[in-house]
């Protein structure tokens, strides 16, 4: 008799106590997430056959098209989270400022302040390749009982306390951390549930893949040029093999699984990078951490660099251990 599958939320109540805080504010944020994961999932799926996709007519903050699943997406996350009573404030890449979200009692005694990038690759819906949503958790470290402040949301990544993302592709999986190990959950369509698909993922020490978009080859640092030469080098197991989907959560999906290196640097057109240290960069660098990857600028650590607005951009290499290793040392190397 086959073994019955694991719930998501059976797993949660389970590893409740793996949690430093209180784990039943925890659980009921991340089963809210599910939620809206749900209703996401479903529009995706459809994207194709209704008038959803294609870009809405606005900006966002970072000045690139909304899509219309974008605004759906963001506002079905923004309805799950405010409506719970979990959270204090909620942060979302397409919102210009963060949200803030008074308790029931209306004396701010929520304590976990949540951001969301709500579907990232969403430019890729119109050519039904996969998409993603990524989310990451805080305690606030202002007071409790008043509103949350931007400080709240500018904390080192390092300070998470739980982050994750959703892969809506030919299966939809959620892969969360709380600090203890990574687990992916895959949702049965036909029953609406999560179960556990993917205990304890972690990154290959080792891989041969490496992503990046080298159209922009030409606007890299001189380190990340050696490096990706060395990648095509036909020596000892390279050339490595090239793959790029241009989804973040998508490439470090797969690249977790089979063994890889994310690389998306600075540029002559994006100096500082153009992938957002708060809703992109540090849950992905938490997880990876957490699933024996590594994760940094080229530089620095990716979770100990010190946030200084809301929708920082920062370069970002990430993936397994020994592969982010060369690649910080052909980046140090450059600059000598």
């Amino acid at each position: 008799m086959a073994q019955k599958k694991q719930t998501l939320g059976e797993f949660i109540i389970e590893n409740q106590s793996s949690f430093q805080y209180s784990s039943g504010e925890l659980s009921s944020l991340l089963n809210s997430i599910r939620l809206a994961a749900k209703v996401v999932n479903h529009e995706v799926n459809k994207a194709g056959l209704v008038d959803i996709i294609g870009a809405v007519g606005d900006t966002n903050i970072q000045g690139e098209d909304q899509q219309k699943l974008d605004v759906y997406a963001n506002d079905k996350f923004i309805q799950t989270l405010t409506r719970r009573n979990i959270i204090c404030g909620l942060a979302s890449e397409e919102e210009d400022d963060f949200i803030t979200i008074n308790s029931q009692d209306e004396n701010h005694q929520n304590k976990y302040v949540v951001l969301i990038d709500p579907l990232d690759g969403s430019s890729n819906i119109d050519v039904n390749v996969s998409v993603g949503t990524i989310f990451s958790i805080y305690r606030r470290v202002t007071p409790v009982g008043t509103p949350v402040q931007l400080e709240d949301f500018l904390q080192k990544g390092s300070e998470q306390v739980a982050a994750g993302y959703v892969v809506y592709g030919t299966s939809t999986m959620l892969v969360y951390t709380t600090g203890d190990g990574v687990n992916g959950f895959t949702l049965n369509p036909a029953i609406g549930s999560f179960y556990l698909s993917h205990p304890k993922m972690e990154f290959p020490v080792d891989g041969n893949i490496y992503s990046v978009n080298e159209g922009n080859y030409i606007h890299f640092p001189q380190g990340v040029k050696n490096y990706i030469k060395y990648c095509q080098e036909e020596e000892d197991d390279r050339p490595y093999t090239s793959r790029y989907i241009g989804s973040l959560v998508s490439d470090f999906h797969r690249n977790m699984i089979k063994g890889g290196i994310y690389l998306y640097p600075q540029s002559s057109k994006n100096p500082n990078g153009k992938l957002r240290l708060l809703y992109e960069c540090n849950p992905m660098a938490f997880l990876a951490e957490q699933a024996n990857g590594k994760s940094s600028d080229g530089f620095t650590r990716t979770m100990d660099v010190e946030p200084t607005e809301l929708h920082q951009r920062v370069p970002f290499i990430c993936g397994s251990k020994n592969m982010v290793d060369k690649a910080e040392e052909f980046m140090r190397q450059a600059i000598k």
